[in-house]
C-alpha cells in the first residue's frame, strides 16, 4: 500500500513544500497538498490545522508541514487532540520520533533547512515505522492520558 502525506506550508515555506513535494512523488508516495500555492501571506495555524485535521480523519498516514521557523507550525499542530507533530532538522530525530514516540506529522522550517537536507528529513519520516516496544507504548499511552486532560 502506498503510503498518503498531507503537506502543507505557509507562504515561508512554500519553495521548501514544492521541493518536498517532488521528493516525495518521485518515491511513488501520494500528497495531498493543503496549501498554500501562492506567495501571498497566509497563517501558519490555517494551515497547520488542515494537515493535523487530515491526519486525525484518517484521510492521510502522516503529515509535514513547512513554516519559517517549524516552532509555530509545530505548536498549532500539536493543539490538534491526536496529533503527535515534531520539528526536525536531523534525521534521526525525523525517523526516531516514528520509531519511538509514533510521530505522524512532521514540522520543517523553510528559513532553516535546505531542499537536500528536507528531502532526507522527509524519507526518514516515511520510512520509519512505530517499534511497538513495550516501553514505547507504555510512553505513548501515557502521552494519550496528556491528551485525555485536555479535554
Amino acid at each position: 500500500m502506498t503510503m498518503h502525506i498531507a503537506l502543507g506550508a505557509d507562504h515561508a515555506g512554500l519553495a521548501l513544500k514544492t521541493a518536498i513535494r517532488g521528493v516525495l512523488e518521485a518515491h511513488d508516495i501520494a500528497v495531498t497538498d493543503l496549501g498554500t500555492h501562492t506567495s501571498d501571506p497566509v497563517d501558519y495555524p490555517d494551515i497547520a490545522a488542515a494537515v493535523a485535521r487530515a491526519v486525525v480523519a484518517g484521510d492521510v498516514d502522516r503529515g509535514v508541514i513547512v513554516c519559517g521557523s517549524g516552532v509555530g507550525a509545530s505548536v498549532a499542530a500539536n493543539k490538534i487532540l491526536g496529533i503527535r507533530a515534531g520539528l526536525c532538522h536531523d534525521t534521526y530525530s525525523a525517523h526516531q520520533g516514528v520509531e519511538h514516540d509514533d510521530m505522524n506529522v512532521l514540522v520543517l522550517g523553510g528559513r532553516v533547512i535546505g531542499e537536500a537536507l528536507a528531502g532526507e528529513l522527509v524519507l526518514a519520516f516515511v520510512s520509519a515505522r512505530f517499534s511497538g516496544d513495550e516501553r514505547h507504548v507504555r510512553r505513548l499511552a501515557k502521552v494519550r492520558t496528556l491528551d485525555e486532560t485536555r479535554r
